[in-house]
């Protein structure tokens, strides 16, 4: 077993600088207070308060300097509210035994300052993080306006389906110890929903290292130990990350609590540790671990068996090339299978169908002392077990998965366990007269339907399956529908009066008064299929399946969206689109049109709108009135004609009182 501890593992520099400073302080002349934890580590907090480092809160840090004797509040590395540490500053300069040393990380100090810099009243703090989290408090209390936080994919979704104006400046920033592949995704939505957003990607350095390291090393080992206080932020994103890409994955605070024995049969392991870690935990679980690997080894020595020709045994995948894999059997020879001893599928590749540490059996075909190799058969093994497992499953009725290599004629071939089975046309889930060769290569999960023991064939169904899911998507459905909830559902077809909405397995339609604001003869004016649409439910009928839904909302309001971008007195600038005998209709925002009256184009009388306008034409005109109740708007040409004129006039009064005033300076000078 080789045991390789990640570089970057431990304390980061916050955090040391943090630790350094509270040790170099003990044993001097003043007491030593903690608001709140000095860093997320049980073990290494719990040394402190054994050397007399008392954790308060900011509530009884008065009482601490009344008592007179000299003491020092140290500001933890996550930092602490800008309330609280102006009432330390304010005690620090009332009592001269106080000292306030604030051991905040920079990182942290930085997203205050961004806070503090780029917030408004009017200006949003959107905040990537655990909403309890100390560091996470101490942010928000810079921020000058409205702060959300959120702390993953789904919590953002559901903010941002509420909200009301992409328009809206909002600062985005993370805790320092975020998931770096979580904000990167999160920064996309909001730059996609927000049009004035000011994203800073504020995540420690030396995390993202961490992060990316501790991936790495995870992905190239059999066996993970992550190192870290439970309540440690950085340290639950190691271990998420070690686990999402290796099996064997264990959280630890300190080496007692590791058990060797459960990483029996790794080759390699990993050693990560958060960010409030000491060195000194690592290194004795890392002695561990290599005590254990030495154990480990004479085990297997003592272990190993004989091997002979004919014997059914069972591997530990070493090594996987494009032509062989190499077993460690527990023998003093290695299992050796060659590509032809594994399938018979054309352009299979080994690699992706095994990784080291997998358990793999095999028919020993010949043992060779001297080479110190076994030549090993798969298929052997395969054929007869894999053969009870599909007639099994077509008496229990389980699902089994496959890959179709082949179409032939009347249906398809798909490759299950190596067995190869055939599915008929009609129940391949290919429409009656389809190409069926879109199926090969693709992996399907079928239900067994018939079996002939005597002749080794099966036939299975796709449609069987597809039929159960489709089943249990519809149950799963109607389980939790209610009124007023909303889906993302997919237009499947459109009739004349309106559009049929896949909501997961389950069709809901939305009527054509329900699409658009405005009346409209065909769902294609607003929707085409393949369309994505958040829908809600309006209505539903179990008994008969039917699904009313709704789409439209205020914000599609043609009238809400003239309401909020202009009021009576605004200019605007409109699009000609009809005449009438009264007066022309102008376009002042797609979906709401205001009347210019016959009385309004022109100072002058005219006989029709049509004898100074043109259809298309765009024109400046003067908002006048607005009707709420009826939905009407009054637009104005000649109001801006007679504004001008009587703006021009009155430069022209200025101008003819400067020229008079001018003169009359002149006028002596002429005289003489």
């Amino acid at each position: 077993m080789k045991v390789t501890v990640a570089k970057e593992a431990g304390f980061c520099f916050g955090v040391k600088r943090a630790t350094e400073f509270v040790e170099h302080s003990l044993g001097g002349d003043a007491d030593i207070y903690v608001l709140g934890n000095l860093i997320h580590n049980r073990p290494y907090n719990e040394h402190l308060a054994a050397r007399g480092v008392r954790v308060i809160g900011v509530e009884e840090a008065e009482a601490v300097a009344a008592r007179g004797r000299k003491a020092c509040i140290v500001i933890r590395t996550h930092g602490v509210p800008r309330e609280d540490e102006e009432k330390l500053r304010a005690l620090e300069a009332k009592y001269p035994n106080l000292r306030v040393e604030d051991m905040t990380c920079p990182f942290v100090k930085k997203i205050h300052r961004i806070a503090a810099e780029n917030t408004a009243p009017d200006v949003t703090l959107a905040i990537l993080g655990d909403p309890t989290h100390p560091e996470v408090l101490s942010i928000c209390s810079y921020a000058k306006g409205e702060v959300v936080v959120f702390d993953s994919e789904e919590s953002l979704d559901a903010r941002l389906k509420t909200k009301k104006n992409p328009e809206k400046p909002v600062v985005l920033v993370a805790q320092t110890t975020q998931n770096t592949a979580l904000w990167k995704k999160c920064e996309k939505k909001f730059k996609k929903v927000y049009t004035n957003a000011n994203i800073f990607d504020t995540i420690c350095n030396v995390t993202e290292n961490r992060q990316s390291e501790t991936k790495r090393l995870a992905e190239a080992s059999d066996g993970m130990i992550v190192i870290g206080g439970r309540e440690s932020s950085n340290t639950k994103k190691l271990f998420e990350i070690a686990s999402s890409v290796c099996d064997r994955c264990v959280l630890i605070e300190r080496a007692d609590e590791l058990d060797p024995h459960s990483f029996a049969g790794c080759v390699t392991v990993g050693i990560t540790a958060g960010a409030s870690t000491p060195s000194g935990i690592i290194e004795e679980v890392n002695e561990t671990m290599n005590t254990e690997a030495e154990n480990f080894q004479q085990m297997l020595e003592d272990s190993f068996k004989t091997l002979n020709t004919g014997d059914t045994v069972v591997g530990t995948v070493m090594s996987v090339s494009n032509n062989e894999i190499r077993l460690d059997l527990g023998a003093k020879a290695t299992g050796v299978i060659t590509y032809d001893q594994i399938t018979d599928e054309p352009g299979a590749d080994l690699t992706k169908m095994f990784k080291v540490g997998d358990s793999v059996e095999g028919f020993v075909i010949k043992v060779s002392d001297i080479d110190g190799i076994a030549v090993l058969s798969k298929k052997r093994v395969d054929a007869d077990k894999n053969w009870k497992d599909i007639v099994a499953a077509s008496e229990s009725g389980e699902t089994l998965e496959g890959k179709i290599v082949e179409a032939v004629k009347g249906g398809v071939i798909i490759s299950i366990k190596g067995n190869r089975v055939f599915i008929p046309a009609s129940l391949s889930g290919v429409p009656r007269g389809g190409d069926l060769s879109v199926l090969v290569g693709t992996t399907q999960k079928v239900k067994i339907i018939e079996i002939n023991e005597q002749r080794h064939r099966a036939f299975a169904s796709i449609r069987a399956v597809l039929r159960e899911e489709r089943k249990a998507k519809e149950d799963a459905f109607w389980a939790e529908v209610e009124v007023g909830k909303h889906y993302m559902g997919t237009v499947k077809n459109l009739a004349t009066y309106g559009a049929f909405v896949d909501l997961g397995g389950v069709d809901g339609m939305v009527h054509n008064t329900e699409l658009s604001w405005k009346h409209i003869k065909h769902p294609s004016q607003v929707v085409k299929v393949g369309d994505v649409l958040d829908v809600y439910v309006k209505d539903f009928n179990r008994e008969t399946g039917k699904i009313s839904l709704g789409y439209k909302t205020d914000e599609m309001n043609s009238w809400y969206v003239f309401k909020n971008k202009y009021s009576v007195g605004d200019v605007a600038t409109v699009k000609i689109v009809s005449f009438t005998p009264f007066g022309a209709f102008a376009e002042i925002v797609p979906g709401t049109d205001g009347l210019i009256h016959i009385s309004q184009i022109s100072k002058t009388r005219i006989a029709q709108p049509s004898d100074v306008l043109e259809i298309g034409q765009e024109v400046e005109v003067k908002i006048i009135d607005v009707d709420d109740e009826k939905q009407k708007v009054s637009l104005s040409i000649r109001a801006l004609i007679e504004e001008a004129e009587a703006a021009a006039a009155e430069e022209a009064v200025e101008e003819a009182v400067e020229e008079t005033a001018e003169a009359a300076e002149e006028t002596p000078a002429d005289a003489e």
